[in-house]
């Protein structure tokens, strides 16, 4: 997912990593050169949801969009990771 706003610099990779290791899902966050945040989860799809909810409402940041991209499941990956 593309995550739009004011979300660099308001501690929103680290509570989308802190959220989703919490809920047990899978995937990575990180801030794009464009000003988005860009995030792969994997897990069940109402666990994704519950996720996206608490990042919104926990976050400091503004979310304006969120894009929903569609990749293939990468089944090697265990835990959550911000990357840079």
């Amino acid at each position: 997912m593309r995550f739009t706003g004011r979300v660099q610099g308001v501690g929103f990779r680290m509570t989308a990593r802190a959220v989703a290791q919490s809920l047990k899902l899978s995937g990575w966050v990180r801030n794009e050169p464009d000003g988005s945040v860009l995030m792969e989860v994997q897990g069940p799809p109402n666990t994704i949801e519950q996720c996206l909810g608490r990042i919104q409402r926990e976050t400091f940041g503004h979310v304006d969009d969120r894009q929903e991209l569609t990749q293939d499941v990468d089944d090697s990956e265990t835990g959550f990771e911000i990357r840079h």
